[in-house]
This record gives C-alpha cells, structure tokens and sequence, in this order.
C-alpha cells in the first residue's frame, strides 16, 4: 500500500484545513487508516483514525470537537478536516494504515505503510 498526504499550508489560528490521504495499491479486507503529527524533537502523536468500513472512528482529546476524519472508499482517500486550528497544532502529519484487523491503535508501531508526511503550520 502507498499513502500520499497532502493539503497541509500555512493558516492563521481559527482557520481551516482539509488534509488528504489518497491510497494505492492493494490492500487488506479490513485496516484502519489514521493521521499522527510530529514536532520537532516529539514522538510522533496520535491524531484521528478510522477503519476502512467507515463503522469506527477515534480521535485524540486534544481534536476532538475540532477535526473530523472520513473515509472515500471509491476514491480510496482519507481526509482529515480541521477546524478551529490552534498554534499547538503545528507539526508535519502523516497518514498511516494498517494491515489487517487490529482496531484504530493510537500507537506507531501497528501501522505498517506510511505516507510521506504534509506541514501544517497555524501562526497566532
């Protein structure tokens, strides 16, 4: 599976953005797909995820309210609207996908293919 992440920009604080994350390539019956950002010098952290059905989503406290993930089966993308952007939401993002059947895990290691990462920077 490849992943392609784009969308990221340079906002204001309030501002939106709608990232994307087209798939290609075969995937599995089931898997989940999920953003994660990274600061410079921070592990990488759990955004939004959601399972390839649409049934379950999973979103980290500190978006919830904010961010809205859904899925595009048909065009196989992944998006990750973002509202109400805040200074602290600076950082590269990356989509991730799973392989196979595991739930919406909020760490790394599950996610086996990775997309190349899109910044995002909201200014005060």
């Amino acid at each position: 599976v490849q992943l392609q992440a784009s969308g990221g920009g340079l906002v204001q604080a309030g501002a939106s953005l709608r990232l994307s994350c087209a798939r290609s390539g075969r995937a599995f019956s089931n898997y989940a797909v999920a953003w994660f950002r990274q600061v410079p010098g921070k592990d990488r952290e759990f955004v939004a995820g959601i399972t390839n059905s649409g049934g379950s989503m999973r979103y980290a406290d500190s978006v919830k309210g904010r961010f809205t993930i859904s899925g595009d089966n048909v065009k196989k993308t992944v998006d990750l609207q973002m509202n109400s952007l805040e200074p602290e939401d600076t950082a590269v993002y990356y989509c991730a996908a799973t392989r196979g059947s595991i739930g919406i895990p909020i760490f790394t290691t599950p996610y086996a293919d990775w997309g190349q990462g899109t910044e995002v920077t909201v200014s005060s």
